[in-house]
């Protein structure tokens, strides 16, 4: 046979590992972007490239977890938060040059479940997780065997990284505002599923205390129609409330409704105020006042933190704590005012 119908000999994985003086599984963790230090990836990226090296990218995944893939399990897709946090992350792991699998637990801790095993079985390089309460509550007994970013709501302390908003500071912010105003009679409206929902709370609560006041908050499911029965029922009252802080964007939409539907006037008949600046709490007359919370840099954070426990899982968890904006508008005071605390 003559030399020139040979066939190529195949370089494999070890043939390049001698080439770079290092172990396979080094060079294994270089190309699948794993745990490895930047000069010795460099290395083994010399190799491959003077070895002609050619990786056999489906055997690969199914050898190795760094797929270039990573998970977003998100409690509820239909809440805007959510939405808009989506397309941050998504944004963040583009620029990364990682693919998202997205899922949706309807905060419904059988589906959590369910997503979670999945991303196992698709060997995912980790998730960014905004988990149920019956997760916080609950957590596994063993962490779970990817890199894990929560986002929204934190975890046991030390057991994962996180990126959540100062939640008991800016529902202070709302009743502090309001009280400013002379309203005495503040309800509350918080989610009943969510651990967001319950640091909100607290923060009401204790604000409340420490004026004198005593807290009349109402846990429902985190739905317009929900809020709307629960304001319904208040405002049917002997002595209904002069201002509610509702703890989610669906939750003020379902007050709106309340209140509209009693043909009352804001902030003149009752006043309210909620989270998330969305396009509808400015168009609405006359303008929602609402806690604006910093999704961009929550997403851009959580991506961040996952690509650094992605890269070396050894250090501690931390914890990113983010502020929101107190955007004040028509629904709690007649001036315009904008502040952050």
């Amino acid at each position: 046979m003559d030399d020139n119908d040979a066939k190529p000999m195949t370089v494999s994985i070890k043939d390049v590992a001698r080439h770079a003086g290092v172990s396979p599984s080094t060079v294994s963790r270089a190309l699948g972007r794993g745990p490895i230090s930047e000069p010795l990836r460099q290395q083994v990226e010399a190799a491959v490239r003077e070895t002609g090296y050619r990786p056999n990218l489906s055997a690969r995944r199914l050898r190795s977890r760094e797929s270039g893939t990573v998970g977003l399990i998100l409690a509820d897709i239909g809440n805007p938060f959510f939405t808009a946090l989506t397309r941050a992350v998504e944004d963040a792991a583009y620029q990364a040059g990682l693919r998202v699998i997205l899922c949706n637990t309807g905060e419904d801790a059988e589906r959590e479940a369910m997503y979670l095993r999945l991303m196992q079985e698709e060997r995912v390089s980790g998730v960014i997780f905004a988990p149920t309460l019956a997760y916080l509550d609950h957590p596994p007994q063993s962490p779970l065997d990817f890199p894990v970013v929560l986002v929204d709501r934190a975890g046991p302390q030390g057991l994962y990284d996180s990126v959540v908003l100062d939640n008991e500071a800016a529902c202070a912010t709302l009743v502090d505002h309001f009280h400013a105003r002379g309203y005495r009679r503040i309800n509350g409206l918080f989610g009943k599923t969510s651990a967001t929902g319950v640091e909100r709370r607290r923060g009401y609560d204790d604000t409340m205390r420490a004026y004198g006041l005593e807290p009349k908050a109402c846990a429902i499911a985190p739905h317009a129609e929900a809020a709307e029965v629960a304001v319904s029922r208040w405002l049917s009252e002997p002595e209904p409330p002069e201002a509610i802080v509702a703890s989610n964007s669906l939750l003020l939409i379902g007050a709106l409704r309340a209140v509209r539907r009693a043909w009352l006037r804001l902030p003149d008949d009752i006043a309210l105020a909620g989270f998330d600046n969305e396009l509808w709490t400015e168009l609405v007359e006359p303008g929602m006042t609402v806690i604006e919370q910093p999704i961009e840099a929550i997403g851009r954070a959580a991506m961040s933190l996952l690509r650094d426990r992605m890269a070396d899982p050894t250090p501690p968890p931390r914890q990113i704590v983010l502020k929101g904006r107190a955007i004040i508008r028509g629904s709690s005071a007649p001036a315009l005012d904008e502040r952050s605390f």
